[in-house]
């Protein structure tokens, strides 16, 4: 009995990080089109964002126009993940240099599961310390 519920919780656990490996990728996927209806997707309601200069906490609607602005002086070349955070409690982060035709960018996301759903509850873009 004891080796099937070591088994089923470590299933539960591999199942969970492939699931927030995937949301990541996916995540990831979206910030390389400049697609800020992509990236909203992941969004809760209310977001704490930060893009440049504009930092406070967003609807969904108003985070997605502000992407949609960063994304049209700022078109994206590449996007790289420099690192991701063990999942710790239901929450990872991840940090990665967004490249565009205008400079390099520090892009960092914390993503938090919440019952079945894993969402980005705070989306960052600050301009890359030289």
């Amino acid at each position: 009995m004891k080796t099937k519920a070591l088994f089923l919780l470590l299933a539960l656990s591999i199942s969970s990080s492939a699931f927030s490996i995937d949301i990541i990728e996916g995540i990831a996927t979206a910030i390389r089109s400049g697609s800020p209806q992509s990236i909203s997707k992941y969004f809760i309601e209310n977001i704490d964002l930060k893009v440049i200069d504009k930092e406070d906490v967003y609807s969904k609607q108003q985070s997605e126009m502000i992407l949609k602005d960063f994304f049209s002086k700022h078109p994206v070349k590449s996007y790289t993940i420099a690192h991701k955070s063990e999942p710790k409690a239901g929450s990872q982060y991840v940090i990665g240099t967004l490249e565009t035709d205008n400079g390099k960018f520090r892009v960092y996301f914390l993503i938090k599961t919440t019952g079945s759903q894993t969402l980005i509850q705070q989306f960052r873009i600050e301009t890359e310390n030289k």
